[in-house]
């Protein structure tokens, strides 16, 4: 039986943390968590970024945040806090899965993502297009 994204992400939501966008403005700037956007940088540049949070493209996130792979980046091993967003939370909800699976421990992820985030009037700044 074929499981479509609305499955999929019902599934993952109902196994991950889910934060509001409440809660993670309450985060957001504290020592120990690191915001974690997972959406095209092409989305970045067009509608701006959360101040501090770590890019990882969803593409090559599992590659970042597993130890043994070769494109391991050291921020997914600091024992911090994660929490991830997209655009609308969909792509974050499956990223905070996946990662959990992987064993990454204290993850979760916005509820509406960056979308959300931008309409409470949480901190937002432009991203500048890299020339090229």
């Amino acid at each position: 039986m074929k499981k479509g994204i609305k499955q999929l992400v019902e599934e993952a939501n109902s196994q991950i943390k889910t934060l509001s966008v409440d809660e993670a403005r309450a985060l957001h700037g504290k020592e120990g968590v690191t915001f974690v956007d997972i959406r095209d940088v092409r989305e970045l540049e067009r509608d701006g970024q959360v101040p501090g949070a770590l890019h990882a493209p969803r593409g090559m996130l599992e590659f970042w945040v597993d130890p043994d792979s070769p494109y391991h980046k050291e921020a997914f091993a600091t024992g911090n806090r994660f929490v991830f967003f997209c655009a609308a939370g969909w792509r974050s909800a499956l990223a905070t899965k996946a990662v959990q699976d992987m064993g990454l421990e204290n993850v979760c992820h916005i509820d509406g993502g960056f979308g959300a985030w931008k309409k409470s009037g949480a901190p937002v700044e432009e991203r500048k297009a890299r020339e090229s």
